[in-house]
């Protein structure tokens, strides 16, 4: 399908979303499940067709095919009254809601790992509504691939996400970001975990990458995830079944439950958290073996989330995660869990990146990268920071994104510093010439720095990679009084964190003076 035609679909999709939130009475939030329910069971029916007529011609009497064959090949066994082809040849005076529903469910019965995840509710919905919904997707199983379902599903999601404001970056991470996180840890083979996996896009990516790399995801890779919200935890499953994969994604509040009894056991952890969570009770953390570094005394928990991202790692495991700017100049108590962190010699990268690539704020992020196997090599001692905030892609006044000319350069930069081999498929060939004509790495100012630890602890175990890199040519991005003031605001309150510390500091310590 070429990109013209996929985008002609996904803008005919999309009008059905339109219409739906139109002419029903749910919020966007609650549209967002009818139709990605849709999208599942076209996709689901895709796969099912691609692989029956192998399975029935090696069927025989005796040995009938059964739904164990199909999802022995990573594929949802789909009974007839629950395809989309099926759905939209019924009779009109069929009530087409309760068979939508019926459908759900039949496809729950027959494959348990999706029991009490698939949408419901259809009857709620007009009917006229319900039929142009199905007219517009039942076409998609012969006209899609599956990599055009894949994108399909993960353009709803980031549409929904938009459209939800603060409340969807609670479930989505840009797909940008997901890429560059992965093409930096390089999940070849292992078990991969997220304790905050929301609608589970980690986990797809890591699977595009295994398959980008000639191998099968569903034979390389174990995902394991865990989410707080009740309401996201179904959208993690159905995207993971969606792409052929199965995972444990488990319900729980990662700050006190570790469900998975996560410390040392995983080969990858990748997250995107929320930041600067306040209100934590840290007194359920004590003793806790995720937290080796100590409690932060700010309430904050940035700190709580990169212990946990590291501890969860074996000896040769790599962290890839989102986290406030703020996080890495942070002082006092959170200095000092900084400075132990660096000191185990895991902190591998850091990468800046600029406004408006998220959902959920409009504030310049950093990526962390931690690799407890480059312990005991030459780059134990050192960090590679990279500043990529001149590198993106307008997409719109107020959303952002990486080209993949930009991931693969940027991951590239991460290779040369490693001594891997460079991948050049997506055009990153020129920039690496420009700025590494000798195909080795070199410190480029205003781009990426190599920090010794010295050169860290002078810069008071900072991690932020403008202290390294110099400052960037950026041209004027038209930052807006809002989006300034949010930033501003951000370190305004890092500064007064630090300032409540120190005045009840001084405050024990004058008290102690006069009492004596």
């Amino acid at each position: 399908m070429s990109s013209n035609d996929l985008a002609e679909v996904r803008r005919t999709l999309w009008k059905a979303a339109d219409e739906l939130r139109a002419n029903s009475s749910l919020l966007p939030s609650e549209a967002r499940g009818p139709i990605l329910g849709l999208i599942f069971l076209a996709y689901a029916e895709h796969r099912f067709e691609a692989v029956r007529p192998e399975l029935e011609a090696k069927a025989t009497v005796r040995r009938p095919v059964t739904p164990d064959d199909y999802r022995a090949r990573s594929v949802l066994f789909i009974s007839e009254e629950a395809r989309l082809s099926h759905l939209v040849r019924l009779p009109e005076e069929e009530n087409l809601g309760e068979a939508l529903d019926t459908a759900m469910g039949l496809v729950e019965a027959q494959n348990p790992d999706l029991k009490g995840v698939l949408p419901r509710g259809y009857q709620r919905l007009q009917k006229s509504t319900l039929t142009e919904m199905l007219r517009l997707f039942a076409p998609l199983p012969r006209t899609l691939t599956g990599d055009a379902f894949g994108l399909i599903y993960e353009d709803f999601l980031s549409n929904f996400a938009m459209a939800e404001g603060r409340l969807g970056g609670e479930f989505f991470t840009p797909y940008s970001i997901v890429r560059l996180i992965v093409e930096v840890i390089e999940p070849f083979h292992g078990k991969v975990y997220d304790p905050a996996c929301g609608s589970g896009g980690m986990f797809v990516q890591c699977a595009k990458f295994v398959e980008r790399h000639q191998g099968s995801a569903t034979r390389e890779l174990s995902v394991y995830g865990q989410e707080q919200k009740e309401v996201t935890v179904p959208l993690a499953k159905m995207n993971l079944a969606l792409h052929g994969l199965s995972g444990d994604i488990r319900l729980g509040n990662s700050y006190y439950q570790d469900l998975h009894h996560a410390n040392g056991v995983f080969d990858f952890v990748m997250a995107n958290p929320p930041f600067n969570v306040d209100k934590i009770d840290k007194a359920k953390l004590v003793g806790d073996p995720r937290f080796p570094f100590g409690l932060p005394n700010t309430d904050n928990g940035n700190y709580l989330w990169i212990q946990q991202f590291h501890s969860a790692l074996n000896d040769q495991g790599r962290a890839g995660f989102v986290m406030a700017n703020s996080a890495g100049d942070a002082g006092h108590s959170e200095r000092e869990i900084r400075r132990r962190l660096i000191e185990t010699g895991s902190v591998d990268v850091m990468v800046a990146i600029g406004t408006n690539f998220f959902y959920t704020v409009t504030l310049p992020v950093t990526l962390w990268f931690l690799d407890k196997a480059k312990r005991g090599t030459p780059r134990q001692d050192t960090v590679l920071f990279i500043d990529a905030r001149h590198l993106y892609r307008q997409i719109d006044r107020a959303h952002r994104d990486f080209l993949p000319e930009h991931i693969e350069l940027l991951a590239n930069i991460v290779r040369l510093y490693r001594g891997e081999e460079v991948e050049c498929v997506d055009g990153s060939d020129g920039a690496l010439e420009e700025h590494f004509p000798d195909g080795v790495y070199a410190d480029v100012p205003g781009l990426c720095m190599v920090a010794t630890r010295a050169e860290i602890e002078a810069q008071g175990w900072s991690l932020n990679p403008g202290r390294y890199t110099g400052t960037a040519a950026v041209e004027d991005d038209n930052e807006d009084f809002t989006e300034k003031l949010e930033e501003l605001y951000e370190e305004f309150t890092r500064l007064s964190d630090e300032a409540g510390e120190l005045r009840a500091r001084v405050d024990s310590a004058i008290t102690g003076i006069l009492s004596t």
